[in-house]
């Protein structure tokens, strides 16, 4: 499944306010998937704590420990989901974190205002 624009406006029905059909289930899914990586997750909080706003590439490869070419591949994931924008500027690529989406999956992930859910409190096992 190719992930450009995974997350959007029709990616992400609330998952808690009625079932999924099979077409949401898979959309929501690969969603999830594109964070569902350490190396993105950490990527997506770096830029998002960044001083400026933005980072380039080139500022996110010590931070991850990770190389310059895998932690691109991982940036171009989250680019093609629609989580980050990106602007080359000479011979460097800046990133940031586009909020849209990220209201998107926090909005589907969140319970329905008033349900038994909103009130109740749960302790994870891990």
């Amino acid at each position: 499944m190719k992930l450009t624009r995974t997350i959007d406006e029709e990616c992400c029905p609330q998952l808690l306010a009625e079932p999924l059909d099979e077409r949401d289930a898979e959309r929501l899914a690969a969603a999830l998937r594109v964070l569902a990586d350490p190396a993105r997750l950490r990527l997506l909080s770096i830029l998002g704590a960044h001083p400026d706003g933005e980072a380039c590439v080139c500022d996110l490869t010590a931070p991850i420990g990770l190389s310059q070419p895998t932690v691109s591949h991982h940036l171009k994931i989250l680019g093609d989901a629609g989580l980050v924008g990106r602007e080359k500027r000479g011979r460097w690529v800046y990133f940031w974190v586009l909020p849209e989406p990220l209201e998107l999956l926090r909005g589907a992930l969140a319970a329905p205002v008033g349900s038994r859910r909103t009130r109740r409190m749960i302790d994870f096992p891990y």
